[in-house]
């Protein structure tokens, strides 16, 4: 099945668009943001030392809270997917 688009920031430039997908199949949710600062990294990092630092293969990202209905959304297609 394919990923499914659930929304785009609604303040976008069409240049910096944070954005949220959904894939039903593998029951995840796929964001697109702003790469978090290193000084950002940091501050996450040092806020759950058990975690220890973020691995090369992962990255933070920002997104906006007005997006939070879309992630909402997006949260509410994986709970349907995965009653399917």
């Amino acid at each position: 099945m394919a990923v499914e688009f659930v929304g785009i920031d609604p303040d976008t430039d069409r240049d910096h668009c944070p954005t949220v997908w959904v894939d039903p199949q593998t029951q995840e949710i796929l964001l697109q943001g702003w790469k978090a600062s290193p000084e950002t990294q940091a501050q996450c990092e040092a806020s759950s030392p058990a975690n220890g630092p973020v691995p090369d293969s992962e990255t933070i990202v920002r997104i906006p809270a007005r997006m939070v209905p879309m992630i909402r959304e997006a949260c509410d297609a994986v709970e349907r997917a995965r009653l399917r």
